[in-house]
């Protein structure tokens, strides 16, 4: 569990995104096709304003029926789909409670992920004692709750060894 933390809290983590423009973003301004230099505050407000929400993640898990099982009966996730596309593909999503996100487990979906590999899950909420008595309750194996400066924290994991944090945000000063 500690090693989780300290991954999960090692640094920030560079995201990029790529977009292909006709035009090349400088400090000065946008670089027109044309060569004509406009001058902008921000190179990024001419881009379309456009949402991107992460809310699918797959886990990787051996056995499909006992992961659902665990995520659904202990863990307390929502079981929003099962469905069974082929004798090779299933695919099932599963959602914790309250979360616009939610989890992809199954057989056939393409990843080239071992059960078990997916580290550093997080979920946030605003009592991390009471989330912690109803995952043990229902028969999670969780930590005791850990305390730092950016939050209060608990661990589990599933049957696979996928490793979840859970996490209430302190209130801010």
């Amino acid at each position: 569990m500690a090693a989780m933390l300290r991954q999960m809290t090692a640094g920030p983590t560079a995201v990029t995104c790529s977009y292909r423009t006709t035009r090349s973003a400088t400090r000065r301004g946008v670089l027109r096709s044309d060569g004509r230099r406009e001058k902008l505050s921000d190179p990024v407000a001419n881009l379309p304003a456009m949402d991107f929400r992460l809310e699918l993640v797959q886990v990787p898990v051996s056995d499909v029926d006992r992961a659902k099982a665990y995520y659904t009966e202990k863990a307390g996730f929502v079981a929003d789909h099962d469905h069974r596309v082929s004798d090779q593909i299933r695919f099932v999503q599963l959602t914790p409670p309250g979360s616009a996100a939610s989890i992809a487990i199954g057989t056939g979906l393409g990843a080239a992920m071992s059960p078990g590999s997916q580290q550093g899950l997080q979920l946030v909420v605003d009592d991390i004692e009471a989330a912690r008595a109803e995952l043990a309750a229902r028969g999670v194996a969780v930590s005791d709750v850990q305390r730092f400066p950016w939050g209060h924290f608990v661990f589990f994991s599933d049957p696979d060894g996928n490793g979840w944090a859970v996490q209430e945000i302190p209130p801010r000063e």
